[in-house]
């Protein structure tokens, strides 16, 4: 009895979710329409940014040569040329929107509302513009390879640990150009002290830890962000994100960690530009949602801290993040 109770629980939330998205459309103004370009088989990425003019070209330049066909992008007013250089991309379509951030969970529910109408049938990549895709073979085969043998597998959705990249030194000490590979400055990463716990509600795994929970968190652990992630999905209208792209409804979609194929997301937060940015996210309270909890963290971001320590692990490879139990082949070889 409990079990059907929580499923019917877990399937009015959803409804709630895909009705949040549906009203939120409203808060969409179209900048460019190019939606008449996705194929039938096109895989699609998803994404809401606000300034994010220095990451986008190696963003677009990366997704492009893996696979990704269409990139819908919803932008959160941004004034230093992010909107104007995203819609003069031949492969974007682009909405804007002044509208809250927090209060549309995070952007989930204008990209909800995109997936409903266009994604629906397609693989589905939903990432920040700071994450990059590293998945099994990623050096040699695209992403629809990737995606073929999923849908042959019968499996819809394809989890990834986001893994915090750093330099070595002072966050502002190195300045990164646009259009540079991020990772050859933020060479760095934690490869072990990851915890985890099973969320009996919505059947996912609870990953935190890493580097911002040892620099930032130690003494909180449990307020340490959160790493596992289902960026990429066989969507369906009927489905919708609940927390981020940390969890969504059908809950069978978030068993994406249990011996299968698995991916990483290299997260790009730590470049110079992370000073500035936390001073503007602590004083614009749109990233948490209890925001003010994590003011110290602002302000230590703010304060250019080395991360580096003596346990670091310098990025070479997936087959590295494989041989250390981040990322799993699982049956594709």
């Amino acid at each position: 009895m409990k079990t059907l109770w929580t499923t019917y629980k877990m399937r009015k939330k959803r409804q709630r979710l895909l009705l949040r998205a549906l009203r939120k459309r409203r808060q969409l103004a179209l900048v460019k329409d190019r939606t008449s370009l996705i194929a039938s088989d096109a895989i699609l990425a998803f994404s809401t940014v606000r300034n994010e003019i220095t990451r986008l070209p190696y963003f677009l330049e990366y997704y492009r040569k893996i696979g990704i066909n269409h990139f819908l992008f919803v932008d959160n007013m941004s004034d230093d040329g992010s909107r104007e250089y995203l819609a003069a991309q031949p492969d974007v379509s682009l909405w804007q929107t002044a509208h809250s951030y927090k209060l549309s969970r995070f952007g989930m529910d204008w990209l909800t509302w995109l997936q409903i109408k266009y994604g629906h049938g397609h693989w589905c990549l939903t990432v920040d513009a700071d994450e990059i895709l590293i998945y099994p073979h990623c050096d040699t085969r695209p992403l629809a390879q990737l995606t073929d043998w999923l849908d042959q597998t019968g499996a819809q959705s394809f989890g990834a640990m986001m893994l915090d990249m750093y330099p070595k030194g002072a966050l502002d000490a190195q300045t990164y150009q646009a259009g540079q590979d991020p990772f050859r400055i933020l060479r760095w990463f934690d490869a072990g002290n990851y915890h985890s716990q099973m969320q009996p509600k919505l059947q996912n795994l609870w990953i935190q830890g890493g580097v911002r929970e040892r620099v930032f968190f130690a003494d909180q652990p449990a307020r340490a962000p959160t790493l596992n992630k289902t960026p990429l999905v066989k969507w369906s209208r009927r489905y919708a994100y609940v927390s981020s792209t940390h969890s969504l409804l059908p809950r069978r979609l978030n068993a994406v960690f249990n011996a299968q194929t698995t991916g990483v997301l290299l997260h790009s937060k730590f470049l110079h530009m992370v000073a500035d940015k936390s001073r503007e996210e602590k004083q614009r309270q749109e990233h948490f949602a209890n925001s003010v909890l994590y003011d110290a963290y602002y302000d230590g971001l703010s304060q250019n801290p080395d991360l580096w320590c003596e346990s670091s692990i310098e990025y070479s490879s997936w087959q590295q993040l494989e041989d250390l139990g981040l990322l799993t082949r699982g049956g594709w070889h």
